[in-house]
């Protein structure tokens, strides 16, 4: 390892987050008259690597210790134990050279100022970032250019769709031009248009020489963005691949996928109980249930399937490849 003489060292310069070793836990207390404290382990053991121009996907359920990580990583929270350096720079020792370097963007309505438009909103975070005043409004009008609000830089942000905040969210995160960005869930909420105006704008940034990390809920969006993705639950990374790569996992693996209405969660169970049966997925909207029941050999589970749900209106059932969805359910299930 070798040091600058400004704190910033240097594994490989390929290297942008370097990851050893992660723990981050918590206390609290429980009762009322005698107090308990509880440790929990959010993050536990983690190591990672991203390397310059990734863009580094990283999964995972809710409270699985995915948000505690990017907080860590964004010097936001401190680390328990272990070590983190973001292009080359200790989080610890050297957090405020880390923010100069990173930009964070976030989904849903978080992070921008309502009442004061977009070309106001940028200007602050510019002059917070430390953008040079001689560029500050240069740099402005090219971000603005960049995710298409031009038009909209002087009209106030309360009077912009959910799309076009997503988009000013994008260039507050690149106003002063960081190597590495942080895209947390970017396109939560988002209607498909928007959602696929966020994507394209993330695949120029790649094309541009940022690196990027990013979470999302959405499989289909990992796998058309991402490089490698890491997968993780319980605090745990357990598996850390290229998106075909953790689609391998479940080759063998077929899937049943279902339609229809009136589907219960006794019916989920009663799927799950069936022999052969891998994992049941489901998405229980009120208009519509869509199951996907994981099986080795779905062509002769698919009787057990529709006897379990006689009773409900099935309005489609069919037979698919397996996706980067199911690999990663099948990662992140209960007994894993």
């Amino acid at each position: 390892m070798l040091n600058d003489g400004e704190g910033k060292v240097s594994v490989s310069e390929d290297v942008v987050i370097d990851v050893k070793g992660l723990v981050r836990k918590y206390q609290s207390n429980s009762g009322i008259l005698h107090q308990k404290k509880k440790e929990t382990v959010a993050v536990d053991h983690i190591d990672l690597e991203v390397k310059r121009g990734e863009l580094f996907g990283l999964l995972g359920p809710n409270g699985a210790g995915k948000t505690t990580t990017i907080k860590v990583l964004t010097t936001l929270l401190l680390p328990t134990q272990g070590s983190v350096r973001i292009l080359g720079y200790d989080i610890v020792k050297d957090s405020m050279e880390v923010r100069k370097h990173i930009g964070l963007i976030l989904g849903g309505e978080r992070g921008l100022y309502y009442r004061i438009t977009a070309r106001q909103n940028l200007r602050y975070f510019a002059d917070l970032y430390g953008v040079p005043m001689s560029i500050r409004d240069k740099r402005i009008d090219e971000v603005l250019a960049k995710v298409n609000l031009t038009d909209k830089a002087d009209t106030r942000v309360e009077d912009f769709s959910r799309g076009m905040k997503q988009r000013l969210h994008i260039a507050k995160g690149i106003i002063h031009d960081p190597e590495l960005i942080f895209m947390d869930e970017p396109t939560m909420g988002l209607d498909p248009q928007a959602a696929r105006e966020a994507r394209e704008l993330t695949k120029d940034l790649i094309a541009s020489g940022k690196t990027i990390l990013l979470t999302t809920h959405y499989m289909f969006e990992a796998d058309e963005l991402c490089d490698r993705i890491g997968v993780i639950t319980r605090g745990k990374i357990v598996a850390l691949n290229t998106p075909s790569g953790l689609k391998s996992l479940v080759r063998d693996t077929s899937v049943i996928e279902v339609e229809g209405f009136g589907i219960t969660n006794v019916d989920i169970d009663a799927l799950k109980a069936l022999a052969g049966v891998r994992t049941v997925s489901a998405n229980m909207s009120e208009d519509k249930q869509v199951l996907r029941v994981q099986t080795g050999d779905a062509s002769t589970l698919l009787t057990g399937v529709t006897h379990a749900l006689q009773d409900r209106k099935i309005i489609g059932m069919r037979i698919k490849e397996p996706t980067l969805e199911d690999a990663y359910l099948w990662l992140v299930r209960e007994d894993a």
